[in-house]
């Protein structure tokens, strides 16, 4: 069961985020995903949309491999070292998470990554 609450009575609007989602059933979470590929090597390197798709195609590997897909995702946490890249990643993020049903979400900008070449880390909470 899903319920999802995009904008309640009396709080701000939103850009594809719920500001709350209610659920329960089968339960996944998903560590930050960063923009490595299948040998581990950094995709994108300085290309934002690049590394943005690559992290949402480990999190949907991720997803399916527990038997979930991105649909199920009831939560995510976005970690950003430039702000610049938040349109980038809002148009991606519509690509694979359904808009008329989006997760709750946070957003951190950060001064860095574990890999300097990283530009976003996204986790997930997903349930089924």
């Amino acid at each position: 069961m899903l319920q999802h609450h995009v904008r309640p009575e009396g709080l701000p609007p939103v850009n594809g985020y719920s500001h709350a989602v209610v659920f329960s059933g089968r339960t996944v979470a998903v560590s930050g995903q960063v923009p490595l590929d299948e040998e581990g090597s950094v995709v994108g390197e300085g290309d934002p949309e690049a590394q943005i798709r690559q992290v949402f195609e480990n999190l949907r590997r991720a997803l399916a491999a527990a038997g979930a897909d991105l649909g199920d995702i009831v939560k995510l946490t976005v970690y950003l070292t430039d702000l610049q890249d938040l349109d980038c990643f809002r148009r991606v993020r519509d690509q694979y998470i359904p808009t008329d049903r989006p997760p709750a979400c946070s957003l951190v900008q950060v001064v860095g990554l574990v890999n300097p070449a990283f530009r976003v880390e996204v986790d997930a909470l997903a349930s089924y």
